[in-house]
């Protein structure tokens, strides 16, 4: 139980970090979030709370709600850091109100973007719901 409940934990401290430096890169260095990255931060916020509260109960049922949120915010993050890194996936209008897609506030090493830390941590998210999945399905005892 307990080695279970370290993916929960890391889950959650990914998510606080990422939400951390979300509100870090827009309201202390004032980066103006585009559209896609609004959509990240609504997939990222909640996991805050739903693994904070699932850490707290020890609730390794919490991938349940956690899984999606963590996917579909993986999802937006490689495309938006695909919109950065290949311009020529980016529709004409892509993102034509407010702040472009295609803005790239940091360039750390010629590859690290806002999006790509938002995927590495949906990603880490995602592999620690996956892996409570797992274990909760290998313990699960067989169907007859």
């Amino acid at each position: 139980m307990a080695a279970r409940g370290v993916w929960l934990y890391l889950a959650w401290l990914m998510s606080i970090a990422a939400t951390v430096g979300s509100l870090y890169f827009s309201e202390v260095r004032a980066f103006v979030p585009c559209a896609l990255c609004w959509w990240q931060r609504i997939f990222m916020y909640p996991l805050v709370v739903v693994l904070g509260v699932a850490t707290f109960r020890q609730d390794l049922l919490a991938w349940r709600t956690a899984l999606p949120l963590s996917v579909i915010g993986l999802g937006t993050a490689t495309y938006h850091y695909l919109l950065q890194k290949v311009p020529g996936l980016a529709p004409p209008a892509s993102c034509a109100s407010g702040v472009p897609c295609t803005v790239q506030y940091i360039d750390w090493y010629g590859f690290v973007s806002i999006p790509f830390l938002a995927a590495l941590a949906f990603l880490i998210i995602t592999i620690a719901m996956l892996r409570l999945a797992w274990t909760e399905r290998s313990d699960a005892p067989p169907r007859s």
